[in-house]
């Protein structure tokens, strides 16, 4: 069983040294908490936020609200606290550093053993692909038609692009110039569908 990063009482007296730097919120106390234990240690907002209700109740601690957040900052009782326990605080600080210590162990061995599995699956497989081979799947010829078709498709589509170019090319010069007839709208919609029809005439 891993034992705790903090003995009882402990994490308390931590948090009022890391208001005693400076005010913060609750996530800013947690990730300097992290920070401290160089990421292999991260406390829940359900262990950080109780304690610091505790030490507002006790008066170590005041809190305001500023926007959406809530800042908390030590009080004079607070430092008076902190300044009458200097050498447990000392000596929580030597056991931080044995705990980032032993947390990072704990890293390294979990990856190292993820590493072996890992590599054990890789052999595993390796081993079940040169007792079972596959043959190879062969590419599919292909279908001449449908190149063919595919590239009429590309080459309408690209005469379509330019036709449209001109004529709205053509349409905003002789606006600038003169104007629209009012007539040439309703033509060109009556001449698009006609093409349409045809098109389709001939597509079957």
């Amino acid at each position: 069983m891993t034992p705790p990063v903090f003995a009882h009482g402990h994490l308390r007296l931590y948090l009022l040294s890391l208001l005693a730097e400076s005010p913060k919120h609750g996530y800013e106390l947690i990730q300097s908490l992290s920070e401290r234990f160089g990421g292999t240690y991260t406390p829940s907002a359900g262990t950080v936020y109780p304690r610091l209700a505790k030490l507002e109740d006790e008066g170590l601690v005041s809190k305001q609200s500023d926007g959406r957040k809530t800042i908390y900052a030590i009080t004079a009782a607070g430092r008076a606290e902190l300044e009458s326990r200097q050498d447990e605080l000392d000596s929580i600080e030597v056991d931080v550093t044995d705990s980032v210590r032993r947390l990072a162990d704990e890293v390294r061995s979990g990856v190292s053993v993820a590493m072996r599995s890992l590599r054990a699956d890789l052999a595993s497989a390796a081993r079940e692909a040169r007792a079972d081979p596959q043959p190879p799947d062969p590419s599919p010829e292909p279908d001449p038609h449908r190149v063919a078709t595919a590239s009429a498709l590309r080459e309408a589509e690209m005469v379509l692009t330019e036709f449209r170019q001109q004529v709205r090319t053509d349409l905003r010069v002789h606006s600038t110039r003169s104007g629209l007839p009012d007539d040439v709208v309703p033509g060109l919609r009556a001449e698009l569908a006609r093409v349409r029809a045809d098109l389709l005439d001939r597509l079957g």
